[in-house]
């Protein structure tokens, strides 16, 4: 019986399929593109990084908050927080300095004690990072860190930092009144005293701003294709053409 019994034979159409090579084409990455204003987050506000500042003192900011005599020993006072003195005398000695230039007026001399002093305000606390000595103690906590996100271990509203918001404050209203509400030199002032002050918001705590800044490449391998056939064009078709198969008693006797 079992030599009775044949298998049929079918036969099926071999099937190709041609891709050209232009068809699919692979980029690597993502192409570099610059950004105009572009907002950073620098450092990591972690627990490790917590312990590291506190291993030691920060002595780059922790002089801000130094006790000590006021420097008008005569008067026998005793200031809480005597570093404070520094800004109101260093405006005093330039308001001083810049008088005895021949020729200059109160409008500019103002002027230009609010704009010196701004400038190296917001080069000292705002631009700087890091610490200048013992910055190995720290473990690099502070390399990205400017003055002002290190005084008092980044925390807001301290009254060291509320110190260092009022001296601008007041020293623009100084320079307004002695320039005569001059208004173009107090659109100058005011412009100064806007662009440090918003760098010492707590918004802005670990932000940079940057400008013309090139994005990095993504690094992850995208494939693409411009030019895929419409569906259906390249479906084969030669199943249509195939009779179809018929299956007999005859095949099993």
């Amino acid at each position: 019986m079992s030599g009775m019994l044949s298998s049929p034979v079918l036969g099926v159409p071999s099937l190709s399929i041609e891709t050209s090579p232009s068809e699919l084409k692979v980029r690597v990455g993502r192409q570099r593109s610059s950004s105009i204003v572009k907002v950073e987050t620098v450092g990591e506000d972690s627990q490790e990084e917590g312990l590291d500042q506190s291993v030691y003192d920060n002595v780059n900011a922790e002089w801000v908050n130094r006790k000590g005599k006021c420097i008008l020993r005569f008067l026998s006072l005793t200031l809480p927080k005597s570093a404070w003195l520094i800004h109101p005398v260093l405006i005093i000695a330039g308001k001083i300095v810049i008088d005895t230039i021949p020729g200059m007026r109160q409008e500019l001399s103002w002027t230009l004690v609010n704009l010196i002093y701004l400038g190296f305000s917001y080069l000292m606390f705002h631009y700087v990072t890091g610490i200048p000595f013992q910055s190995d103690l720290h473990g690099g906590a502070y390399d990205d860190l400017t003055l002002w996100e290190q005084i008092d271990q980044g925390a807001h509203y301290t009254p060291a930092k509320k110190w260092l918001f009022i001296v601008p404050i007041i020293l623009f209203l100084a320079s307004t009144h002695y320039t005569n509400y001059n208004p173009w030199l107090f659109a100058v002032n005011l412009s100064a005293l806007v662009f440090v002050l918003i760098a010492k918001l707590p918004q802005l705590h670990r932000q940079r701003v940057r400008f013309m800044v090139e994005d990095e490449a993504s690094g992850v391998t995208t494939p693409i294709s411009a030019h895929f056939p419409r569906s259906g064009s390249s479906t084969p078709t030669l199943l249509d053409n195939l009779p179809p198969i018929r299956i007999t008693e005859a095949q099993f006797s």
